[in-house]
């Protein structure tokens, strides 16, 4: 039976790519975005490329709310007949230093790249208990490792999904559901307001980030990658 996957933030940059990986791989994947028209305009471009749209399904959903998360959990898992995977991709990131900072603003970032993955994790997890095996895997950042100036919100939201994903994982692991992590560092997605094709020469680009998160998915099951980092190889000298 095909894999079914949800991807957070899919409609564009790592979530796209990797919805797009997993569907030219036979397997059936939900994406979620804030945005109607990006949604749908994303369903289509992935129905489209991979020539099935019976196995795509894009729904809108704002994951800092939990209504939401549940109902697009609730549709997905009907749609397909469950869930077995998660990818929380979803995330905000702008370049403020905290004494400019509105608090809407804060909490945006916090609500979205945190709270979100509290609320989607909830949600899933009883359909990847009823699986009686399953994956969760949270996209965070080399940044919660490595603060920046003017990043203090960005980086301390990602530093506390790392903790949050190595609690749960101990907390899923004997019941086959496995958690991982994924440490990129700088991705051309133009993610925050950036140009995509800024440092398009020495970035990693969404296709790369998706691959190693494939390669996680297809782990045997007696294995558990709990954290991967992924930078690019030769990066920009300073």
């Amino acid at each position: 039976m095909a894999r079914v996957t949800l991807v957070t933030g899919g409609t564009r940059g790592i979530g796209y790519a990797l919805a797009d990986a997993l569907l030219r791989a036979g397997e059936q994947v939900v994406i979620t975005g804030t945005s109607t028209d990006g949604v749908m305009r994303a369903e289509h471009a992935l129905a489209t490329a991979c020539g099935d749209s019976g196995r795509v399904q894009g729904l809108v959903c704002d994951v800092r709310d939990p209504a939401s998360v549940e109902l697009a959990v609730r549709t997905a898992a009907a749609r397909f007949g469950g869930l077995d995977a998660l990818v929380n991709n979803a995330g905000v990131g702008v370049g403020v230093p905290i004494s400019e900072m509105p608090h809407d603003e804060w909490n945006r970032i916090i609500g979205t790249n945190l709270t979100g993955v509290f609320n989607c994790c909830k949600a899933v997890i009883p359909f990847l208990k009823q699986r009686g095996a399953g994956w969760i895997v949270n996209i965070s950042s080399l940044a919660s490792t490595n603060p920046f100036i003017g990043g203090a919100a960005y980086c301390a939201s990602k530093a506390g999904l790392n903790a949050f994903s190595e609690a749960l994982m101990q907390e899923l692991r004997h019941d086959n559901i496995r958690v991982t992590y994924i440490l990129p560092g700088s991705v051309a997605t133009g993610f925050s307001g950036r140009e995509s094709t800024a440092g398009a020469e020495w970035k990693l680009q969404p296709e790369d980030v998706a691959q190693a998160i494939v390669d996680v998915l297809n782990h045997p099951p007696r294995s558990l990658p709990s954290r991967v980092d992924i930078r690019p190889s030769r990066p920009q000298k300073s």
